[in-house]
């Protein structure tokens, strides 16, 4: 067995557009790096450290930032981002620079998968695969609808004071339970642990509600996930209630170099007991392309 060694996790802030965003890496920087990009309203820190540490034990550079408007990236007032969902993307892009990366694997997660097509679709050369959890092909319509319970909780989000964090927590709190798989039990407690963590890190909550509000600044029908050619692993709960099984399979209707792994019983979520078999998932798909050119797509006649 070859020798692995330890790498401390160091943290480094990136500039770009008059933004900062606050980025951490694991692991070897000689591996073959990995970008983690997460869902709306969530820091770095929903990625679980145990998740990025067993990535960078097998070998890979664990790459996960704080996307604008979470953690100790720039926030915004709340109601006014002054950037886009097309931005967001490109901030992706930035952080390979600032590392000095030609190119990387990009795993994205929710809305973090919806910023992850895009990065592909608009700056294909930069990327070796794509892996999307618990996420939504781009342009495909008529899937699935969240489920009436979560619907119901989601409606609630109106209601709440985003200038008091109890308040906010409380929701958060309620969130994490409600996107719970079947397969596990829930820990509130871990949950009630990360969301304090989370609070605790960041300069303001209320502005991460702006993420609602983002649009990309191309036209729909010019992103579509039907133009990704490059190898996409689908990881998907089969009792996600925000993005039912639906979402992923449709991946495999429309992409044409896929591969759907279920998680059965799945929620929304990275739990905690699943993270040894998303982290296989992910080591057995990037090492299917762990160097040479990255894949090729191109959104000419779309």
């Amino acid at each position: 067995m070859a020798e692995t060694r330890s790498f401390a996790a160091t943290e480094t802030s990136i500039e770009v557009g008059g933004a900062k965003l606050q980025t951490q890496a694991f692991g070897d920087p000689s591996s073959p790096p990995i970008i983690l990009i997460m869902g709306m309203m969530a820091s770095m820190l929903w990625w679980p450290d145990r998740f990025c540490e067993a990535l960078a034990a097998r070998q890979r550079y664990v790459i996960r930032y704080d996307q604008r408007d979470t953690g100790l990236s720039t926030h915004y007032p709340q109601g006014e981002p002054h950037y886009s969902f097309s931005d967001l993307a490109d901030d992706a892009i930035a952080i390979l620079d600032g590392y000095g990366l030609e190119t990387a694997h990009v795993v994205g997660m929710s809305m973090g998968g919806a910023v992850a097509q895009e990065v592909v679709l608009r700056h294909p050369r930069r990327v070796r695969t794509l892996t999307l959890i618990s996420t939504s092909p781009l342009g495909v319509e008529g899937l699935p609808s969240s489920t009436k319970a979560y619907q119901e909780h989601s409606s609630s989000a109106e209601a709440v004071d985003w200038s008091k964090l109890e308040a906010i927590a409380d929701f958060l709190r309620r969130e994490t339970a409600m996107l719970a798989g079947t397969r596990h039990p829930h820990d509130p407690d871990a949950a009630s642990a990360l969301i304090a963590r989370d609070m605790a890190r960041a300069p303001s909550f209320a502005s991460a509600t702006n993420h609602f509000t983002l649009v990309s600044e191309e036209r729909p029908a010019r992103l579509h996930a039907s133009d990704i050619k490059l190898p996409v692993l689908a990881i998907h709960g089969s009792a996600d209630p925000l993005f039912p099984i639906g979402h992923g399979e449709a991946f495999t209707k429309v992409v044409r170099n896929v591969r759907l792994h279920r998680i059965e019983g799945g929620g929304h979520e990275i739990h905690e007991r699943d993270i040894d078999e998303i982290v296989q998932a992910i080591i057995d798909h990037t090492a299917r392309q762990t160097t040479g050119k990255p894949g090729m797509t191109s959104l000419s006649g779309r």
